[in-house]
């Protein structure tokens, strides 16, 4: 979430750790739902997200009432995950069901885990986007909730303005739409981009977030990254500065004066002094509150069939089955997943505290953000996955790159620019070079 810098396929970035032990009802060796009639096996999950300690010991008396179950939770202590994990795959008890939510993970746990190929909770997904997958193109784990992030746009203004949200489809229509309204600030009452600034508390915004943009199409265009490459070509970069420029300079405020923030862009957008803001879904309820009428753009920056891009999605709470389960456990576990994708009651606390589930029949979200990425998913757009999670030591590659933006800010050149382009290629080079020494 926000400027935390997390694993590939991140949510929220949120650690720690909730054992939940419980029986379901099952039938040996299947990947459906249990009749209630057959062989019982148990579930015990290892969850992977505190805050949902609450909500599920709500699920859990509904599984009860629903199977006739007594459950038993145990709850370790927050930060915990990996050397729980760890403790607990060591025991006869060990879990059925548990987090593997990236490639890393993929390689120290993979091995630990059914391929759930097959399964009828693979049946469930409405996207493969958040499914991690081994070397042998086994089904390694499953995404069972989302985030995102974009351009949020405040579609009453952009009507004041006299333009359609609906029309804006790519660089083009997104550029006329903002120059236009930047030029008639005055008159409007509001402008285009609220202000980007450049302080620790909103820089991850543009060196973190709008990053994606190069290092996604880049790992695309590789087939895919597995792991951090050594070196990036910076390919999109010049994509990035359409869209940095397009911010900066048709904005509430000034670029030589991001440097130091202050400027508070969330607030500036809550009170109507702009149509556009880089952020993500954990910020709908806020801007909502105050701008009903929202919705999230993807980082349209003029690459080639951008008007088929979705948003920037990913998560790293991704369901594992235990593949040294017992098959009465196993099939115990999945028929447990799938109620919990697919009872309207269950999905729809989960949903609440998750804010989306990639599963055709689970609640629907209440996030307009989280919908509106879903919808472009849906409508056939590709998902621009998390790639910026891959940045080599993070802190200071970052830092370099702000560093080159400011002076970018204070005097735009073809000189500053390189400079940019030289932190944001070359000093991935370096940071991987110190991250790996």
């Amino acid at each position: 979430m926000a400027n935390n810098n997390i694993t590939r396929r991140s949510f929220i970035g949120a650690a720690g750790i909730a054992a939940f032990t419980l029986a379901a009802c099952g039938g040996a060796g299947g990947a459906g739902e249990g009749d209630g009639n057959a062989a019982a096996g148990k579930v015990y999950w290892l969850n992977f997200k505190p805050e949902l300690d609450e909500t599920l010991q709500t699920i859990k008396d509904m599984y009860k009432e629903a199977k006739g179950i007594e459950p038993k939770i145990v709850t370790a202590a927050s930060g915990t995950y990996n050397q729980t994990l760890t403790s607990e795959m060591d025991k006869t008890d060990a879990p059925t069901m548990f987090v593997i939510g990236n490639a890393a993970g993929v390689k120290e746990w993979g091995d630990f885990a059914l391929d759930l190929k097959g399964t009828a909770i693979e049946s469930e997904l409405n996207t493969d986007a958040y499914n991690l997958y081994d070397e042998s193109g086994k089904l390694v784990s499953m995404g069972y909730c989302y985030e995102c992030y974009g351009i949020v746009a405040n579609a009453d203004l952009i009507a004041k303005a006299g333009h359609d949200i609906a029309d804006i489809k790519d660089f083009a229509s997104l550029e006329a739409v903002a120059t236009d309204i930047h030029s008639r600030a005055s008159e409007l009452g509001f402008d285009a981009f609220v202000a980007t600034d450049m302080d620790d508390s909103s820089s991850w915004r543009v060196t973190g977030h709008l990053a994606n943009l190069d290092y996604f199409y880049e790992e695309r265009d590789d087939g895919g990254w597995d792991e951090c490459p050594a070196t990036i070509k910076g390919t999109y970069v010049e994509n990035y500065k359409k869209l940095y420029d397009l911010a900066i300079n048709n904005s509430t405020v000034e670029p030589k004066t991001l440097a130091t923030g202050g400027h508070d862009p969330a607030q500036q957008f809550k009170d109507g002094k702009a149509c556009f803001f880089f952020t993500g879904s954990w910020d709908y309820a806020d801007l909502a509150a105050a701008q009903p009428n929202i919705h999230m753009l993807p980082y349209y920056c003029g690459v080639d069939g951008e008007e088929k891009a979705g948003l920037n999605c990913g998560t790293e709470n991704c369901w594992a089955v235990n593949a040294n389960a017992s098959e009465a456990d196993q099939q115990a576990t999945i028929d447990f997943m799938v109620w919990l994708v697919t009872d309207p009651d269950a999905s729809a606390l989960l949903v609440e505290q998750l804010g989306i589930m990639p599963y055709n029949n689970a609640a629907e979200s209440t996030n307009g953000f989280l919908n509106d990425a879903a919808d472009y998913t849906s409508n056939g757009c590709y998902v621009m996955d998390w790639a910026t999670n891959y940045q080599p030591n993070v802190d200071d590659y970052r830092a370099a790159l702000v560093s080159a933006l400011n002076a970018y800010n204070a005097d735009p050149s073809d000189k500053t620019w390189a400079d940019v382009r030289t932190a944001f290629v070359d000093g991935w080079a370096t940071q991987y070079k110190k991250a790996n020494a």
